[in-house]
């Protein structure tokens, strides 16, 4: 059992996004370590609360800054948790955060009561640690992850352009921040979340190593139970997430609407976003509007049911850095057709599901349709995806499982083990189901016990 010191400032059980991946993923590895959990005071009522595993909490008070931070992500960033000015903004309170930390706590860093630090959130790679930097001496080792960003904006893509912001452009420009070098050179290990995430840091590769996407799920939460074994006539089609550009919902429309047309599909879509009247004017302008549902944003429990009723998540995102829908659908049996292209390209592989490439948006809509086509003429092959899938996800996208790995990187940087094999799945030869699913039935008990 190791002793963590957990970066997590925004760690929320009650939150969404970033602050619940933050406190799932320390929940799951409070599980089989010691594990003293540093948040900011805002979030403490919540954690308190919930009475979880963690050995202690450590609450950083910082009531100006906190009051600021609050004020402008409300009225200037109008809570827009995907606004990458946000990103840039909260680069200053992550250091204030970790400075307030280190003083709180280096003390018992010293004296020995940590075996090791792992920072959690930001789940972002362009904000910098100043935790690297101070123990770049020890006396233990600092690791940083599972960290996502810096996937591109695919090109020929009107989606792509609609949504990009003018900041965009000066991502790179991060390194030359305060303390951006030194976090990812003094860290003793990095820990990526997709395979662009490990491909920017590949000269690093000593020390990189891959846990497929942010994101978790909790099996108690999927029961296979809501899953009716008996299919419809029609082919059940299910869009979950925001009404934004970059979503791509118009390419999954367009590439349904042939059997849609026809009366040998049906379409649900989740989510509310700017983009619903376009969508909405799109299905009338296709012939569709009478077979396509926009049911607006629901509860967490209906997006599973709906879920656990659809066949195939139809889910095209032009850019999309974790895919957490994409692990849901996949626990709840419904069949995940994605865009070959950051997080769900990482978690999608022949044996669950289907990926798309990003060409140009015709080509897309010709390469979904085909697929719809071929499982709407051969059923089964939605079924034996379907119990590879619902499989696949209990076994290697689980809480517990992403904790699992991320113990082995643990204590091969505090010399407790050996060094994982965690590499992208395109950069493994033998990267499928069956691989994915024998290392996590396999993985390594050390230093859990």
């Amino acid at each position: 059992m190791l002793r963590i010191l957990l970066l997590a400032p925004d760690s929320n059980p009650d939150g969404t996004h970033g602050p619940l991946i933050g406190y799932s993923h320390g929940e799951a590895l409070a599980k089989l370590h010691s594990v003293t959990l540093v948040i900011r005071r805002n979030n403490e009522e919540a954690v308190r609360r919930r009475r979880s595993a963690f050995s202690a909490v450590e609450v950083i008070s910082l009531p100006w800054l906190d009051r600021i931070h609050a004020w402008c992500f409300r009225w200037i960033f109008r809570n827009n948790y995907f606004s990458q000015a946000l990103t840039a903004f909260n680069y200053f309170f992550y250091l204030a955060f970790e400075w307030g930390a280190w003083r709180q706590t280096r003390t018992r860093i010293t004296a020995g009561e940590f075996d090791v630090v792992l920072r959690l959130l930001p789940v972002s790679s362009v904000l910098p640690s100043l935790f690297a930097f101070l123990l770049r001496r020890g006396p233990i080792p600092f690791i940083i992850g599972p960290i996502n960003g810096g996937l591109p904006w695919p090109r020929g893509f009107t989606q792509a352009a609609k949504q990009k912001e003018w900041i965009s452009n000066l991502r790179g420009f991060y390194r030359f921040l305060p303390f951006a070098r030194s976090t990812y050179r003094h860290a003793a290990a990095i820990i990526a979340a997709s395979s662009q995430t490990y491909t920017e840091f590949i000269g690093y590769r000593e020390k990189l190593f891959f846990v497929p996407g942010e994101n978790g799920i909790s099996p108690d939460l999927y029961p296979t139970g809501l899953r009716n074994s008996k299919r419809n006539s029609k082919l059940e089609l299910i869009f979950v997430g925001g009404l934004y550009p970059v979503k791509a919902v118009d390419l999954a429309l367009r590439g349904a609407a042939p059997l849609l047309q026809k009366g040998q599909a049906r379409f649900t879509i989740l989510g509310h976003g700017p983009e619903q009247a376009n969508l909405e004017q799109l299905t009338r302008s296709l012939g569709i509007g009478q077979v396509v549902s926009f049911c607006g944003s629901v509860s967490h429990s209906e997006v599973i049911q709906r879920l656990a009723a659809a066949d195939v998540l139809v889910f095209p995102s032009v850019r999309e850095f974790g895919g957490a829908v994409v692990f849901e659908a996949l626990a709840m049996g419904a069949v995940p057709v994605v865009a070959d292209f950051g997080g769900p390209g990482d978690i999608v592989n022949p044996q669950v599901g289907f990926k798309v490439s990003l060409t140009n948006e015709n080509d897309v809509v010709l390469q979904i349709g085909k697929i719809l086509k071929n499982l709407v003429h051969d059923p089964g092959v939605v079924d034996r995806l379907r119990q590879h899938g619902m499989r696949y996800a209990r076994e290697c996208l689980t809480w517990n499982g992403k904790a699992r790995m991320v113990t082995e990187i643990l204590c091969w940087a505090t010399q407790q083990g050996p060094k994982p094999d965690l590499l992208p799945p395109k950069m493994r030869s033998h990267s499928n189901y069956s691989a994915d699913s024998k290392y996590v039935a396999e993985a390594r008990a050390v230093c859990v016990e």
